[in-house]
């Protein structure tokens, strides 16, 4: 290749890359709909997995304010969402998945990945079925999924280490709205040196209610990477957001330790 050849080339790459950090930072500042409790429509705080309950019947995230509700109204038995009965074993919750795969769900496809890379719900570990479905669930719109194949491609665990192929699969999501994808992004920035990225990043999914991401920005302020006003922008975003994501059953269910 001649030297004009490869100057145009790393001008393009450099094009590219530039578009790429302006489409990152203007889109995915909101959640998306599936961070949603399906009952009450409010948006269930991070992390999701511990401040709500999926029900395999209907791939529903419920929030654990409506759990509580439907505990309340003695409705132990069935989901509050679709009111199917609840599946009493590994066997039966594998069956509703794998009904609602055959149908081309991509959340349950995606759950069926995570069941297959941990060895859940009675399956043999097997990440390269855990990626496949992980793609599958991806193209159909999971934003799960991008987290999920950038964390394995990054780590290399159970497969070969890809960490560009890994970050691409973390922008794609943050650009979605995956506020753990656009969290460590933040974290992958900082630790390649990049603070004003990093911080870029770690307002965005602090604005969205990440602790993590406050934490990220209060340490970098410690140690002088980012100023108080910048700090000071994060804790509020992340107040408010956290703030419109309370509801009196949400924090009746927390004293219950629901």
């Amino acid at each position: 290749m001649s030297n004009e050849a490869a100057a145009a080339a790393a001008a393009l790459a450099g094009s590219a890359a530039r578009n790429l950090q302006q489409r990152l930072m203007a889109s995915g500042h909101e959640r998306p709909e599936e961070d949603r409790c399906p009952i009450c429509f409010d948006l269930i705080e991070f992390p999701t997995g511990q401040h709500s309950r999926l029900y395999t019947c209907c791939m529903k995230k419920v929030c654990d304010g409506c759990v509580l509700a439907a505990h309340q109204r003695r409705m132990n038995d069935r989901c509050p969402f679709c009111r199917t009965p609840l599946p009493t074993d590994d066997a039966s919750k594998l069956a509703m998945v794998q009904k609602r795969v055959g149908k081309g769900d991509e959340d349950a496809i995606s759950f069926l990945g995570d069941s297959y890379c941990h060895g859940d719900l009675g399956l043999a570990k097997d990440v390269p079925r855990a990626i496949e479905l992980w793609t599958e669930a991806e193209e159909l719109g999971s934003v799960n999924s991008h987290y999920r194949l950038g964390a394995i491609y990054y780590s290399g665990e159970g497969v070969e280490e890809d960490k560009e192929r890994g970050i691409h699969h973390w922008q794609q999501g943050a650009m979605k709205g995956d506020g753990l994808s656009r969290h460590v992004l933040g974290a992958v920035e900082h630790d390649n040196g990049n603070y004003e990225l990093a911080a870029k990043h770690y307002m965005i999914s602090a604005k969205m209610g990440k602790e993590d991401s406050l934490n990220a920005i209060n340490n970098m302020f410690k140690g002088g990477l980012v100023t108080k006003a910048q700090y000071a922008e994060a804790l509020f975003g992340y107040r408010d957001a956290v703030e419109e994501m309370k509801s009196p059953q949400r924090e009746e269910a927390k004293r219950l330790g629901l």
